[in-house]
């Protein structure tokens, strides 16, 4: 059998609580009677029961069904270990279903094929690799990590029309526009972390946080500082979970233990240490934002000179209109 249309709805619908699922993966899981979805599940919130067991409680409801005869189908590898929830590999087996279909195998060491091996040496026929790629996208920051021992990094930078961060006599007016700005909420939202510097922070008193109108994770934040007292009544560090560190090797921050469960980092900062991350190969994704006002010779330059995508061997991934601003999405690599 083709499972390709319901593994394509368990991916779209599983995608609908990136924002709540967050820093774990989004994950879809149906039981299936023939081509026939009779119950699904997803993991909605971080922290809550995974997608196969909210699946399974509905299944527990209907008691008539021969439980040999049905097909579970699930995007990503049932986990095999004990975290925050108990291994869904164990509940797929005391249920009785005896096939079960899979995205992708989870990259995470912990699971990565033991979730598979656990269920196939209890007599169930695990098909694996259905719209692996499409189960890949819908958590690209987490299988980022895991496949290299890093948080996938974006940095956001919002330019003038000539290419400028700001005035250089301190000037804090907007440069972009509210349309962009409001797509920054969306793009934050996204991320697991924020990272900024200490000028930033006492410059602009940013809120730095998700300003969205649905339910979301707030990310967490990170202030690169050698400033060792601050004062908390700056927005940054209100109502967050936040870390403030002095260590300038940006490589070891990656690997911090305040990192340990996060996928993914946002870096809006001022140039010196945007470009210290580009320097250090330590950008997968850069989103400019650049509006029609120009700043002038006056103007702090965001980067040394224009050439930041043969520099550092960026390509362009998207390029389009946004209110009166163009939002430029470069990726790496």
């Amino acid at each position: 059998m083709d499972y390709k249309k319901q593994m394509r709805y368990a991916i779209n619908m599983a995608a609908n609580f990136k924002y709540t699922a967050k820093p774990n993966p989004v994950v879809g899981a149906l039981i299936l009677e023939r081509d026939q979805i009779i119950c699904e599940g997803f993991h909605e919130r971080y922290g809550g029961p995974h997608a196969e067991v909210n699946c399974l409680e509905q299944l527990e409801k209907l008691r008539n069904k021969q439980r040999e005869n049905l097909t579970l189908l699930c995007t990503l590898e049932p986990c095999n270990h004990f975290g925050k929830t108990p291994p869904c590999a164990d509940g797929i087996i005391k249920s009785g279903v005896k096939n079960v279909v899979i995205g992708s195998v989870d990259p995470n060491p912990k699971v990565s094929g033991s979730g598979i091996k656990k269920m196939q040496e209890n007599g169930i026929k695990v098909t694996q690799g259905v719209l692996d790629e499409e189960a890949r996208k819908i958590n690209e920051y987490f299988f980022f990590k895991h496949t290299n021992n890093r948080p996938f990094i974006t940095i956001k930078i919002a330019s003038s029309k000539d290419g400028k961060s700001h005035d250089a006599k301190g000037s804090t007016t907007w440069i972009t526009s509210e349309d962009s700005r409001n797509d920054v909420q969306l793009l934050r939202a996204e991320h697991d972390v924020i990272l900024t510097g200490g000028n930033t922070v006492r410059n602009d008193n940013p809120r730095m946080n998700a300003r969205v109108n649905f339910p979301v994770n707030q990310p967490k934040k990170i202030l690169l500082s050698s400033q060792k007292i601050w004062d908390m009544n700056f927005h940054f560090f209100k109502n967050a979970d936040f870390e403030i560190t002095n260590e300038t090797d940006l490589s070891k921050i990656m690997r911090s233990s305040f990192l340990k469960d996060s996928s993914s980092i946002m870096v809006e900062a001022g140039p010196k240490l945007v470009n210290a991350f580009l320097k250090n190969g330590l950008c997968d994704r850069l989103v400019i934002y650049k509006s029609q006002v120009e700043i002038g010779n006056d103007g702090v330059n965001w980067f040394e000179n224009d050439n930041v995508l043969d520099k550092y061997g960026f390509k362009i991934k998207s390029n389009y209109t946004i209110g009166p601003d163009i939002k430029m999405v470069l990726e790496n690599g």
